[in-house]
This record gives C-alpha cells, sequence and structure tokens, in this order.
C-alpha cells in the first residue's frame, strides 16, 4: 500500500490520503485523472464524485455516511458535509460462502500452557483475589502488600529496600563500613527471578466499585462476571473476601460458577469478614488461605496444547483514519487463521458494529444466532436514543481528529478485526464462549469495560488494535498491542508489542502481518514472551453496569 491514497474497496466513493496530499494533487482513480479541490491530511479522506445533498457515502464497500452540502470531486469529507447514515438491517439472511485460508504451515504448531480440568488450556497461572463487594476493597489492599513483594511478584515500585537484610548484619557485629557495603537495593526484575512460586504467573486483585447498592441486577451482572474470570482458563484458583451483607452474596457467585462450569473442581476459599468478626484474624485468614493456594497452584506446569485452545479477544481503541486499512484488517485475517485451526476469535464493542448488521447476521451458521444478533443491537441502539444520545455520538474527539467521522466509518473499520468466516455463536455479556468459531460478544464500546468482558467470558488473550495509543492492559489475559502506523509504534514502543504500519508503507500485506500476529500470540501465549502490557503493570478492570455506555 505504499502509495498516497487509496480506494479500500472498488464500491467505495470516498479516497482515504496515505499521506498528506497538497492541493491540485491530480489523482489517478481506474483510470481517470482529477485535481484535488483542497489539501487532504493524511488518514482522512476525499470525494471521488460530485456529491448531492442527501447522496450516500460509501467506503469499505458499506453506507457510512449521507451528504448533507454539495461536495466537489477531490474536496475533503469531513463532519460539516455530511453525517452519520448507516444501512437498514433485519435477521433474514442471505446464503454466506467463506473460504478458509491456508493453514498449511500451522497444523502442526501447539503452544506451551496450563491444562485444566474442564479441558480449557490457559496461557498463564494466575490466583485471583476479589472482593466480593467494594467494602472489601481496603483489605485487598492489605492483602496485595502481605504477599506481592514478599513472594516476588511485581509492584507499583520501581525497586524494593532490602532493610532486614541491614538489620541482621547490624545484629551479626557488621562495622559501618559493612554496613555501607551491603546491597540492599533490588529491582522488581530481581524480586521476580527470585518468585517462591516459580510456576505461578501472578496474584490478581480485582477491586471494584459494585457488589451492593444501585439495582439487584447490577450485583447479579458482577457475580456472573466474576464467576467468568474465575472459570478463565488463565485463572488456577480464587480468595473471595465478603462483608456478608451485601447484594452480591456469596451463594450468587457460586450459582453463577456452576452455571458456566457444572463439574467446577478449582479451589475457591470463601471468606466471610462479618462472621469471622476479628479483622486481624479476617486478613490472616486470607493471606493464609492464598498462600497454601498459590503452593498448589505452583505445581501445575506448561505443557503443549492445540491451537484450538486459544480463545482470542479482539479489541480497538484510540483508533485513527488507518486502524480499519492497516491493525484491524491484519488482525481480521489471523481472525480467519486461528478460525480455520479450530479456535475462538471473539468480536466484541457492539456499538462499533453499527452499520455492518447485515453483513455479521448473513454470517451467522444459526438462525437462532442472527435474530439474537439483531434484536441485542436495536435494544443497546433503542436504550442509547431514549437517553438522548446515540450510535452516532461514539466516534471521540481523537477519533474525528485522525479521519474517523461517522460511527458508521469507525464501526466499518473496527469490524474488519472479525475476518471473515462464518458467526458460529452470538453472546450477551458475561456469556461464556464455548463454540470454536468466531464469536459476537455484547461489550460497550468502552476499552475497559469492553476487555473486562473478553476475560470474562474466556479470553485467554487478547490483540488490542490502536491509532492514537493506549495503556489498557488487563488481569488476567494477556493483552498484545498493535499500532495502525509506525510512527505510533515508535512514539510509543515502551506500551505497543506489533507495529502493523508496514502495511500501510507497502513492507507487508494484510496476509504476511496476520501471518505475523498469529506467531506472536504463540509466544506470548507460550510464555516464552511477555506482553508489554503485563510488564507495565497495566491490570485494568470495570465491570459494565448495563447502563448506556458507547
Amino acid at each position: 500500500m505504499a502509495q498516497p491514497y487509496s480506494q479500500i474497496d472498488t464500491r467505495d466513493n470516498i479516497i482515504v490520503a496515505i499521506q498528506d496530499l497538497p492541493k491540485s494533487t491530480i489523482v489517478n482513480i481506474a483510470g481517470k485523472d482529477f485535481p484535488l479541490e483542497e489539501a487532504i491530511k493524511q488518514k482522512h479522506k476525499f470525494a471521488l464524485y460530485d456529491f448531492q445533498i442527501g447522496d450516500e457515502i460509501i467506503m469499505y464497500g458499506v453506507l457510512v455516511g449521507e451528504a448533507i452540502q454539495p461536495i466537489k470531486r477531490g474536496a475533503a469529507i469531513t463532519t460539516k458535509n455530511i453525517k452519520h447514515a448507516s444501512a437498514e438491517f433485519n435477521s433474514e439472511q442471505s446464503k454466506y460462502k467463506w473460504t478458509a485460508p491456508d493453514i498449511s504451515k500451522y497444523t502442526e504448531r501447539t503452544f506451551k500452557g496450563y491444562h485444566r480440568a474442564d479441558g480449557s488450556v490457559g496461557t498463564r497461572n494466575y490466583w485471583l483475589v476479589i472482593p466480593l463487594v467494594f467494602c472489601e476493597n481496603r483489605n485487598i489492599d492489605v492483602v496485595q502488600d502481605a504477599l506481592m513483594e514478599a513472594l516476588g511478584y511485581q509492584t507499583n515500585k520501581d525497586y524494593s529496600v532490602d532493610t532486614p537484610k541491614l538489620i541482621e548484619k547490624y545484629k551479626n557485629g557488621a562495622s559501618p563500613e559493612e554496613l555501607m557495603e551491603t546491597s540492599i537495593v533490588h529491582t522488581t526484575e530481581e524480586l521476580t527471578k527470585n518468585r517462591l512460586f516459580p510456576n505461578v504467573d501472578g496474584i490478581k486483585f480485582l477491586k471494584h466499585d459494585g457488589g451492593c447498592g444501585g439495582i439487584r441486577q447490577d450485583s447479579e451482572t458482577l457475580c456472573r462476571l466474576l464467576a467468568g474470570y474465575i472459570t478463565n482458563s488463565n485463572v488456577a484458583g480464587a480468595t473471595i473476601l465478603s462483608l456478608g451483607c451485601q447484594n452480591a452474596q456469596m451463594d450468587m457467585l457460586q450459582n453463577a460458577i456452576a452455571e458456566k462450569d457444572k463439574n467446577f473442581q478449582k479451589p475457591v476459599y470463601y471468606l466471610e469478614q462479618q462472621q469471622i468478626g476479628n479483622e486481624r484474624k479476617f486478613i490472616e485468614t486470607a493471606v493464609k488461605k492464598t498462600f497454601i493456594g498459590l503452593s498448589q497452584t505452583n505445581k501445575i506446569d506448561r505443557k503443549p496444547a492445540a491451537l484450538n485452545k486459544l480463545v482470542l479477544g479482539l479489541e480497538c481503541g484510540g483508533s485513527d483514519g488507518f486502524s480499519g486499512i492497516s491493525c484491524n484488517s491484519a488482525l481480521g485475517y489471523a481472525s480467519d487463521l486461528l478460525t480455520a485451526l479450530g479456535g475462538s476469535p471473539v468480536l466484541s464493542e457492539f456499538p462499533e458494529l453499527n452499520g455492518v448488521e447485515q453483513e455479521l447476521i448473513n454470517r451467522c451458521n444459526e438462525k437462532e444466532d442472527a435474530e439474537k444478533f439483531a434484536n441485542i443491537m436495536n435494544r443497546y441502539s433503542q436504550r442509547a436514543k431514549d437517553v438522548g444520545s446515540g450510535f452516532e455520538n461514539n466516534p471521540s474527539p481523537g477519533n474525528i481528529k485522525d479521519g474517523l467521522i461517522t460511527d458508521a466509518m469507525k464501526s466499518a473499520g473496527a469490524a474488519k478485526k472479525g475476518g471473515t468466516s462464518p458467526v458460529t455463536s452470538v453472546l450477551d455479556y458475561t456469556e461464556k464462549v464455548k463454540t470454536p468459531g468466531l464469536n459476537l460478544l455484547c461489550t460497550p464500546g468502552n476499552d475497559v469495560e469492553s476487555t473486562t468482558g473478553l476475560a470474562g467470558s474466556g479470553c485467554n488473550m487478547i490483540v488490542f488494535t490502536t491509532g492514537l495509543g493506549t495503556p489498557t492492559g488487563n488481569p488476567v489475559a494477556p493483552v498484545l498491542k498493535m499500532s495502525s502506523n509506525t510512527a505510533l509504534f515508535e512514539r510509543m514502543n515502551d506500551i505497543i508489542d506489533i507495529n502493523a504500519g508496514t502495511v500501510i508503507t507497502g513492507e507487508d500485506t494484510i496476509q504476511s502481518m496476520g501471518e505475523k500476529i498469529l506467531d506472536e500470540i504463540i509466544l506470548v501465549a507460550s510464555g516464552e514472551k511477555e506482553a508489554k502490557a503485563v510488564l507495565q503493570n497495566q491490570n485494568d478492570f470495570i465491570p459494565w453496569k448495563r447502563g448506556i455506555s458507547l
């Protein structure tokens, strides 16, 4: 794609500027030359034809807007001359035929994972400490302080000071000179190398502001989400701290776990503060139980697993005008590869599927799923309108500044993450992924609420595409971040793992970049490489309360 402009789909009547284009630049599309009416910024679009008021604006082969002013051929497409418009849809399906990509180079590949009793395989081996209600958040902090640094796990500190070592030296009669020569500062890397439980990848603390107050449905949804985290293949067990009187009761969580896994076998320790009484005893019990759980978790080793055990969350955030062209499309190809291998990619963020609903409905294998998806989208859209908003308000100021000026335009690019394979299942928020192939999961477009939901539905890996940059991670599912452009990758290299900007410059094709993505996923899933979100201790966790969130 190393050219100054591009028509993404032959049906498109707007053209993308791959680089800044000066006014009067001669453009050639389908053998016809015309000059630009004005300078076009990189990532923005210009008109292929003259548009009149009411004319449809097409990109990615779908309706993304409507002209609200006359627009000359070669003029910029802006928020002042077009408005959001998207195609209507219904649950009636047309025939869909999929041609799977060549997977011959992957058929013998495996990853090294943690095999669970339910047949799933984790890419990490975590222990969770979870409050059932926000009242326990302070106690969670106490347990975290007691365990993390002492056991050699990453903390928010850049280093630790080993004062006990000085005390020991002093008691043994060390001189002031010897005390000065004693090394007592340890980096987080040094602490990690000396972990007491090397097979336990970490202890994760899922603090939240729910469990009481609000409406009863909020607590029920929270328990289903937490049950999803506990049953996630990346989790070995959990310690649950409950106050006792809150809406989110222990049996509510236990029932939610049983719904997700009838033969649940992981160790879970349930502790209720009002029943135990003394706070010190409560904390002491929580620390001891967690320590015992960690010692048992440490007995689990990584073993080879087929790639069909990968459940891959597909996420985007801070998108730009290149996102749909490079990183999202390349991730879509990786998604198709995984589907062909028997794995389970999961496409979320339903507000960002506005305008491509009919395409996804046509791709549903089952009529029931087509109807479920249409119903969820209609309800979500109507609830947004009922509170005075709508999907058309989804693009952020950053999106618009970098070329995504309508929600349908943003959505058409975002949907590319799902590739082209058939949809095998449609899931509402907190429902567990059980069917191989492309799953659609209802979450908001909010990055953290969405990634939180992906892990809660069973994703053991997440790839997060971005054009503007984002520090988002997840407590239990490693989040690989991928840039749409090379400038972003170089500017935020400390938090971004993969550069899809090489698709824009022509060094990679969608297919070659898609294979690079899958190769990276396999490395990280095997524990041979760590996602930068994990290295940066980015453990974002925000449960969705099912209110309107775009």
